[in-house]
C-alpha cells in the first residue's frame, strides 16, 4: 500500500493548519484494506492503522479522537449518497428514495467490509447516535420534504403524521433488507411498494 507523507509533529504544527486530504484518504483506505484482508474492527488499533498507512499516530489522532470516530468516517466513505430527486413527480421521487434503501441493502449483503463497519459502529451507542444525526436524519428529512410536497399538492392524505407516513413507504424495504436477509430485493420492488402504499394514503377526491 502506498504510504502517505506523515504530518509534522503536533508540537511544531501551526494552529489552524489545513488537514492533508492525502493522509485522510490513506488512513481510510488502509482501514478498508485491513478489513478486506479479514481483520475485524476489534483487531484494529490506531497504532496498527497508522503503521500500515505509513503515517504517525499523532497524524491519526489529529484527525480522529479515536477508533470510533475514524470508523464513522470509514462508514461514510463507502455509504451511498442520497439519490438526486427530480422534484416533478411525488411518486417518482418516492420510488427513488425507496430504491436507494434497496441498493444499500444489496450493498450490505454483498460487502463483508460494509457489514463489519456497520455492525461495529452500531454497537457503540455514542458514535451510532452521531451517524444517525448526521446521515440517517438527513435521509429522513429528504423523505419528509417529498411527503410534504405530496400533502400540499393534494396527492397524499394530510391526516397521517410525517413519521408514520415515512415509515409506511420505507418500512417494507427496510424490513426486507435488514431483517429478512433471504428476502428478494429485485428490480421493480421499489415501484411495487410505493404503488401499493399510495393506494392507501392518497387523498380521497
Amino acid at each position: 500500500m502506498t504510504s502517505a507523507e506523515p504530518d509534522t509533529d503536533p508540537g511544531t504544527a501551526r494552529r489552524g493548519r489545513p488537514r492533508s486530504i492525502a493522509v485522510d484518504t490513506a488512513v481510510i483506505e488502509t482501514v478498508l484494506h485491513l478489513l478486506e484482508e479479514g481483520a475485524t474492527i476489534g483487531d484494529l488499533s490506531i497504532e496498527r492503522i497508522a503503521r500500515s498507512a505509513g503515517v504517525g499516530k499523532a497524524a491519526v489522532y489529529r484527525r480522529w479522537s479515536g477508533k470510533d470516530e475514524l470508523m464513522l468516517d470509514v462508514l461514510r466513505s463507502i455509504d451511498e449518497e442520497p439519490p438526486p430527486l427530480a422534484g416533478e413527480s411525488v411518486r417518482d421521487d418516492l420510488v427513488a428514495l425507496v430504491d436507494s434503501i434497496r441498493r444499500r441493502g444489496l450493498a450490505k449483503r454483498n460487502s463483508a467490509v460494509l457489514r463489519e463497519v456497520l455492525v461495529g459502529v452500531h454497537s457503540r451507542s455514542e458514535i451510532w447516535e452521531h451517524y444517525y444525526r448526521t446521515v440517517i436524519e438527513a435521509r429522513r428529512e429528504q423523505m419528509f420534504n417529498v411527503l410534504r410536497r405530496g400533502i400540499a399538492s393534494g396527492e397524499l392524505r394530510d391526516d397521517i403524521d410525517l413519521d408514520l407516513l415515512s415509515d409506511l413507504f420505507a418500512g417494507p424495504m427496510l424490513a426486507r433488507s435488514m431483517l429478512r436477509m433471504a428476502a428478494s430485493l429485485d428490480e421493480g420492488l421499489s415501484e411495487r411498494i410505493v404503488d401499493a402504499v399510495l393506494e392507501g394514503v392518497r387523498k380521497s377526491t
